[in-house]
């Protein structure tokens, strides 16, 4: 029988990997859920799961370390280990070294995005988790950097996507999500989060 979502996701945020290197990761992910007599695949939230949708692949690159995954890890009903380790070590806090479990809410709305604009472009990630170390640091350079970020849960992240501009970009994560929605034109990226639904131009 599949470990339940909710369990998968507070293993991996509590082991709080150092990771070196990306197949170290994923291994480790595959073992922990192993260990723990599971499958490779956990059954999803039925409130998360949109019918169309046969599989959800996510096409990514990290601007901060070159880093490129196109994976899928949603499929016939189920979240993949294997393709939510990969896009977990992607969205890592580069600075830290240090990977932190997504919000799966957060990974489908981005998902959306990229189905509403019907763009096969590599989705660019400006920042994913965040240490609250990496936080604290950004807050002395940054005063647009929130103390209780929303990054540090792995709640968060700030993307564009090249070819597309910034303005439609927002409009469209607008239309699709049912959290936080901000638009930072000067510095060139959407920030997208899972808390309450509110947006904000900066």
């Amino acid at each position: 029988m599949a470990q339940s979502l909710r369990n998968l996701y507070v293993t991996i945020k509590n082991v709080r990997v150092l990771a070196v290197n990306r197949r170290q990761f994923i291994k480790h992910s595959s073992l922990v859920s192993l260990a723990m007599g599971s499958s490779s695949v956990f059954a999803a939230n039925t409130s998360l799961i949109l019918p169309q949708d046969e599989a959800r692949t996510l096409k990514l690159k990290n601007l901060h370390t070159g880093e490129k995954v196109n994976t899928t890890y949603w499929e016939h009903g189920e979240y993949l280990v294997d393709g939510l380790a990969e896009i977990y070590f992607l969205m890592r806090d580069h600075r830290a070294n240090q990977v932190a479990a997504m919000d799966l809410t957060l990974l489908d709305e981005l998902h959306r995005i990229q189905q509403t604009l019907e763009t096969q472009q590599e989705i660019y990630l400006v920042s994913g988790y965040r240490s609250p170390a990496t936080n604290n640091k950004l807050r002395r350079n940054n005063e647009g950097v929130a103390k209780h970020s929303y990054h540090m849960q792995g709640r968060a992240l700030d993307f564009r996507i090249p070819g597309i501009r910034n303005s439609h970009l927002h409009k469209a994560t607008l239309a699709s999500s049912d959290g936080g929605v901000g638009y930072y034109p000067n510095s060139g990226f959407i920030h997208l989060d899972t808390g309450r639904k509110r947006n904000w131009v900066s």
